[in-house]
């Protein structure tokens, strides 16, 4: 089993940045709209979930020496209308642009990706487990 994790550090009062053991930064706010000027918490679940599911199709198709002229996920997320707004439906829609790929061979990475190789998918599924704790400043 292997473990990752991250630390979410409040910067401002809805201006958040979740770093990794390795340094890499990631900005997450929560303002309105016009405001915005990274994705809130629940865009970058959407964003996790194509990231997860393009990688995997990318190279899958690689791998059945298919060109990849170019390649995008559109993810669209159904919130609950109450609290908590949890995503009730999400819907991937995959593109792919290339000379030499057929639909049907594509539709069956597609399947391949979201339901059996990317993690953040199986992770929505997951037992989800936490503790808390308060400190004093010194």
């Amino acid at each position: 089993m292997s473990k990752r994790n991250v630390t979410v550090r409040m910067k401002a009062d809805h201006e958040y940045e979740a770093s990794n053991p390795q340094g890499n930064v990631v900005q997450i706010d929560m303002y309105d709209p016009a405001d915005k000027k990274a994705q809130s918490p629940m865009e970058l679940l959407l964003s996790a979930l194509g990231g997860c599911s393009a990688v995997d199709a990318v190279q899958m198709m690689k791998k059945k020496r298919r060109t990849v002229t170019e390649f995008f996920i559109e993810v669209e997320g159904e919130r609950n209308d109450g609290i908590p707004a949890f995503y009730k439906t999400i819907h991937l829609h995959f593109v792919l642009v290339s000379p030499d790929a057929k639909e049907e061979e594509f539709a069956k990475v597609v399947a391949l990706s979201v339901d059996k190789y990317c993690s953040v998918a199986s992770s929505l599924n997951s037992a989800i487990s936490y503790t808390s704790e308060v400190k004093r400043p010194i």
